[in-house]
C-alpha cells in the first residue's frame, strides 16, 4: 500500500501499517508516538531483527523510504545493521564514561589556569613566565591527579625551592595557590577541596637576598643618599646619551622604567603653559586595576629637555626606538649598562668608565626619588601619586582625585632640590 497520512493518525497503540513496495519498512504506532521500522533477517544468524528509522510525522515518507534504501543495501551486504548500530552506540557509551572517568592532573588543572585566567588578565610576558615556571618547576606532579596532591606533597615542592631559590618558591606557591582557587571556582575541582598551596609556609619563605662577588649583600633595596644623587647626576654624561637619558627620566620624574623606554612623542604635550607626559593606563602598572587612570607626569628640568630633545628627533613615535625601530628598547638594556659600570663589575675585553656610586640598579633610582620627596616635606598620597602606586584598601575605591596641581609643585620642588645637589657635590665624579 501506499502511504496514508490519514490512516497514519488513526492507527491504534500495538498496530502497523506496511509498504509492499518496500519489504520490511512499517510504521507502527505506541500509546505517545509512531515510528519507521525496518525488519529484515539477519545475515549472519538468521534471526529476525529491527532498526528504528526515525518517529513520524519529523520524518518523512520519503525520507524513510531513503534510510530505508540504506539500511537495506548494508543488509544485502552482509551486514546486521542493528547489531552494527548497537556496537556503535555501546563504543560511544563506552567513550564518555572514559571521558568522565579520565583523571584529572596538575597539568590539565594549570593549562586550565593559564587559559581561563592568566592569557586574560596578565601581559603576554607575564603569560610566557607562567606557562615556563609551570613547566620547568612542576614536573614532579605535573601527571599526579590534583587529589594525590596532600599537604606534604605540596610542602616539599615549595620546601625544596625555597632552600636555593627564595623568591621564586613564593611565586609558585602564589600561582599554584590561585590555580586551585580557579578550578574549585570553574567546578572542575570540589567545593570542599582543600587549597594546600594557600595554608602551608605561610610568610615563611624569606628571600636570602642579593650576591655580588661570592658574598651575600642582602634584599639590595637600597636607595641614595643626597651626596650619591649629586654625585650621580654628575657622573651620567660617561653613559650612552641613551643610557643617560632614561637615568635622568628616573630621577626627575619617579616613573618606572618600563614606562620611561616606551615613552612616546604623542604622549607628551603642552597644557596651560605647562608640559606634561601623559602616560595610557595600558602601559602602566596598574593596567588591570579597573578604576586606574592614566599616569600625568608633568615635566621640568633636566626631564623636560630630555622629552623636547628626543621628541624632535623621533617625532610621535617612540623616544627609545630600538635598532630597526620596530619598537622601543628594553628596560634590561638599561639595567645591564649599568651593571657594567659597577666598579666591581668584570672587565671584559675592554675598559669602560667606573661609576662613582656603588651598588645600585636603575630602579632604586626610583626608591631614592620617593626618599628625597619624603625629606622635602612631600605629603605621602601625593609622593604615592608621583610614583604610580594605587592607593590601597578602601582608599583606592573612593578617593579618584588626580593631584595635577600636586604633581607639578612636588616634582618642581624636586627639579630644584636635583639641581642644587648636582651643585652641591660636582666635585664628587671620579
Amino acid at each position: 500500500m501506499q502511504f496514508d497520512a490519514r490512516a497514519a493518525k488513526a492507527l491504534e497503540p500495538g498496530s502497523h501499517l506496511l509498504f509492499s513496495d518496500y519489504p520490511g519498512l512499517r510504521l507502527t504506532a505506541s500509546r505517545t508516538k509512531r515510528a519507521w521500522i525496518y525488519r529484515y533477517k539477519s545475515p549472519l544468524d538468521g534471526k529476525m531483527r529491527q532498526v528504528t528509522l526515525g518517529a513520524w510525522p519529523a520524518m518523512s515518507f520519503p525520507a524513510a523510504i531513503v534510510e530505508w534504501e540504506r539500511l537495506r543495501r548494508n543488509r544485502d551486504a552482509g551486514i546486521d545493521v542493528a547489531l552494527e548500530i548497537k556496537t556503535a552506540r555501546a563504543e560511544q557509551k563506552n567513550s564518555q564514561v572514559q571521558q568522565a572517568e579520565r583523571v584529572y592532573t596538575v597539568k590539565m588543572l594549570c593549562d586550565d589556569y593559564i587559559v581561563g585566567h592568566i592569557d586574560r588578565a596578565r601581559t603576554k610576558q607575564n603569560a610566557a613566565y607562567v606557562r615556563w615556571l609551570f613547566d620547568a618547576k612542576l614536573q614532579s606532579i605535573y601527571d599526579m591527579p590534583v587529589d594525590d596532591v596532600t599537604r606534604p606533597v605540596a610542602f616539599g615542592l615549595i620546601a625544596g625551592m625555597a632552600a636555593d631559590a627564595p623568591v621564586l618558591a613564593k611565586i609558585l606557591r602564589c600561582e599554584l595557590g590561585a590555580a586551585w582557587d580557579h578550578g574549585i571556582d570553574a567546578g572542575t575541582l570540589s567545593e570542599n577541596t582543600v587549597n594546600w598551596w594557600r595554608l602551608i609556609l605561610k610568610n615563611k619563605i624569606r628571600s636570602k637576598g642579593r650576591t655580588r662577588l661570592g658574598e651575600n649583600i642582602g634584599e639590595g633595596k637600597r636607595f641614595l643618599s643626597d651626596e650619591e644623587l649629586g654625585g650621580l647626576i654628575n657622573w651620567l654624561p660617561n653613559f650612552s646619551r641613551t643610557v643617560a637619558d632614561v637615568l635622568t627620566l628616573y630621577l626627575w620624574t619617579g616613573t618606572r622604567g618600563s614606562e620611561i623606554v616606551a615613552m612616546a612623542g604623542s604622549e607628551i604635550a603642552k597644557e596651560g603653559g605647562q608640559v606634561w607626559w601623559t602616560i595610557p593606563k595600558a602601559k602602566t602598572k596598574n593596567a588591570r586595576h579597573g578604576n586606574a587612570t592614566d599616569l600625568r607626569v608633568p615635566l621640568f628640568g633636566r626631564a623636560l629637555a630630555v622629552a623636547i630633545r628626543r621628541k624632535e628627533l623621533y617625532g610621535d613615535g617612540w623616544l627609545f626606538p630600538n635598532r630597526d625601530r620596530s619598537g622601543h628598547i628594553s628596560q634590561n638594556v638599561i639595567s645591564t649598562k649599568v651593571n657594567i659600570a659597577q666598579p666591581y663589575a668584570p672587565v671584559y675585553g675592554r675598559d669602560v668608565p667606573r661609576l662613582s656610586v656603588s651598588g645600585w640598579s636603575p630602579h632604586d633610582l626610583r626608591r631614592s626619588v620617593r626618599t628625597l620627596l619624603a625629606k622635602l616635606g612631600c605629603p605621602d598620597s601625593v609622593g604615592e601619586a608621583i610614583l604610580g602606586h594605587m592607593p590601597a584598601g578602601i582608599a583606592g575605591v573612593y578617593n579618584r582625585h588626580q593631584y595635577d596641581a600636586e604633581r607639578v609643585e612636588w616634582l618642581g620642588k624636586l627639579d630644584s632640590r636635583l639641581e642644587i645637589l648636582a651643585g652641591d657635590f660636582a666635585g664628587r665624579v671620579e
